[in-house]
Formats: C-alpha cells, structure tokens, sequence
C-alpha cells in the first residue's frame, strides 16, 4: 500500500518542514524565545495583565499569519472564557471536512456504549461479527477492540472500499479482514496509522447495538448529549462512512464536543481512564503522521499523544489531539486545562500548516490562559 494513496495520510514536503520549523522555535526543539516570552507573562499575568488587551493582540497576529486557506480559531479555558477568531470567508458554523478529526469523536461514541454495556473493551470481532473470516489460528484472531482503537489491530492494508461510496459498509470490513489475513502481525505489538481499525470497531458497534448502520450509532449519540447537532458522518456516503474521517462538522459544533469531554460529561471516570491511556508505550511505531513533524508522539484511543521532541520524552496524555490532513486541528490541553480548534479545510497533506498557526498563537494563549484581570 503506498502512503500516498492514503485518504487521510498526513502528506508534507520538505518545504512545508523547513517553513514549520524556520518559524517556530518551539516546534523544533529548544526553549525558544516565544516559549520564554510566555513564561514571563504567564509569571506577571494576574498584577499585569488585560485579558481583552490579549485578545486584541491575538486577534492582530492571527490577522497577519501567513496562511494557505482561511480558518477559524476558538479557545475555551477552566473558567469558561472563550475567545474566537474567524478569518476571511471562515466562520465558527462554517460545515468542513473531518478528515482524520472524525477519530476521536469516533473513538468517544464506542467508549459511551461501552459505558451501557453494549460492548467491552476485550470483545474481538469475531464475537459480534458473523462469518468474520480470519480464521482462528492466525495472529489476527487474537485483536479486541481496545486494539482497534488504539490502530495496534495489525490491519494495515487500507482496501479501496474504504473511500468507495457506493459500497457497503458490512462488505468493506470484510474485504478490510481479508487484505490483512495473512500479514502476521500480532495484535497490540505495531502501531499503524491506518482507517481501517476504526472501520472494524465500528461495525462491531452497530452489531452489538442491534442497529442497522453507524448512522444510528451516531443519532443516538446526538440524541443523547445535544452535540454535533448539524453534523454528519457523511464520505464518502451516508451508507459507506469512514469512521477515522468521514465527518462534516462545524468549529463551533466540534468546539463544544470538546468541551463537554473536558467536563467529564461524556464519559464516567473509567472511560476517561481508558481513553487517556497510552497504548503505544511498548509498541512499534510503524507509520505515524507525526514524522512530518520529525516528531514522535504517542497514541490513545482514537487520539494523539502529543511530544514535541524527536523522542517520546513527555508525559502521557498531557496534550491529546486528533488533527486532520486538511490542517483542521482539535486539542485539549490537560496540562494548562483548555480546549481549543483551527477549523480549516486546506488542500489534502496540509496537516502542518493547521499546527503551525496554532503553535505560532500558543505563546500568547498561554498568556490569555493565565491572565486574570
């Protein structure tokens, strides 16, 4: 399978590279000028600061950034506070494509079943899945879900059905099974950014649920929080979803899904537990989008573990992400306790420039953060 035939593959040039890190200090290693400055407002933030003084310097830096599409930019921080930022044609309710902003969403829908007791984080396809045909000896057979969502399941080939719109769902994830049957990979052992493993997980979902599609896996969630009311997993059809990046959303929709995930009001204590957990910590990286970066993160279920350093040197789940290839890039910030998106849809393989206008405000949102006067 070549990396570039990937729907959701994070695709970079070495000019992308070089414009990241030429401009960002704190991207490419070191302290870096811009990460002291945030440190000495943060430091002085409540005897000096204006929080609507940061603002407006945030809202002139974003108006100057050099950017290829036009975006829109929310942060919400402990106390409620929000600040927006919509430039161009760009609006918070602006409808995008997910991209692979899609996996944590996905990833927080089966953690809720899960929850009602509909599934478990130990079930194997084969338990919830007729005629699933890796047959019982191979190493495939032994993968659970909690290896699907953490893309440890082995199933790297990405068949063509996957971005098919007119095929059907149920097919595909057994023409996912059959590409991968006889790769011998030992579930758990390779991480592998792939959209499959979502795929899988998905229609286990729908099995156990003892619905017909993931549109009503999906409705129901909907039903039941009031989040993504606008939204929809809808490419490459309604019928053949891509569940690691087949969404429409909107900033403000998605903006308001992670906050209510920051509150704890999507999952109880031992879902967050399990979602926030680090399950790469003893598997091979295999293939990880974070390279463009020549950084090396870690993975959760259906989210990002991020470290920006060229080894995996940071605490776990500190900062967890599911960023996208259009540059559409969802954070949640657990060390400074703050949620945040860049809504954009760029050209496919723009996945570093949404992170480089995000890193080029942190400094001074990292002030905002701070700064109570």
């Amino acid at each position: 399978m070549k990396k570039t035939s990937k729907t959701f593959s994070f695709v970079v040039n070495k000019v992308s590279i070089s414009v990241l890190c030429s401009s960002l200090c704190v991207a490419c290693g070191g302290g870096g000028t811009a990460a002291a400055t945030a440190s000495n407002q943060a430091t002085n933030a409540n005897s000096s600061c204006s929080v609507t003084q940061l603002e407006s310097e945030m809202n002139s830096q974003l108006a100057q950034i050099s950017t290829d599409t036009d975006f829109s930019f929310a942060v919400e921080r402990e106390d409620g506070r929000r600040y927006m930022y919509q430039r161009g044609s760009s609006r918070m309710q602006t409808l995008y494509e997910s991209a692979s902003t899609s996996k944590l969403v996905s990833a927080v829908i089966i953690l809720r079943l899960i929850e009602q007791g509909y599934l478990k984080l130990d079930d194997k396809p084969q338990d919830r899945i007729n005629a699933w045909p890796i047959a019982a000896g191979a190493p495939l057979a032994s993968m659970n879900l909690a290896n699907l969502l953490s893309f440890t399941s082995g199933l790297t080939e990405e068949p063509l059905c996957i971005n098919a719109g007119f095929m059907n769902f149920e097919s595909c994830v057994s023409t996912i099974a059959n590409s991968n049957a006889n790769n011998q990979i030992v579930p758990g052992t390779e991480f592998y950014y792939a959209s499959t493993h979502l795929q899988v997980a998905g229609l286990m979902a729908i099995k156990a649920r003892g619905v017909a599609s993931w549109q009503e896996v999906f409705g129901e969630f909907k039903q039941q929080t009031g989040l993504f009311k606008n939204a929809s997993y809808d490419l490459p059809s309604l019928n053949n979803p891509r569940l690691a990046g087949g969404m429409h959303w909107s900033g403000e929709e998605y903006l308001e899904f992670l906050s209510a995930l920051k509150k704890g009001r999507l999952l109880n204590a031992a879902s967050m537990t399990q979602l926030l957990t680090d399950r790469t910590a003893n598997a091979k990286l295999v293939y990880s989008p974070a390279a463009a970066l020549g950084e090396v993160w870690h993975y959760g279920f259906g989210s990002w573990h991020e470290c920006q350093s060229s080894s995996f040197n940071c605490a776990a789940a500190m900062r967890i992400s599911s960023p996208g290839a259009y540059g559409a890039y969802p954070y949640w910030d657990r060390n400074k306790s703050y949620v945040g998106i860049l809504a954009r849809q760029g050209d496919l393989g723009t996945f570093t420039k949404g992170v480089a206008v995000e890193r080029a405000i942190r400094p001074k949102v990292e002030a905002w953060l701070a700064c109570s006067g």
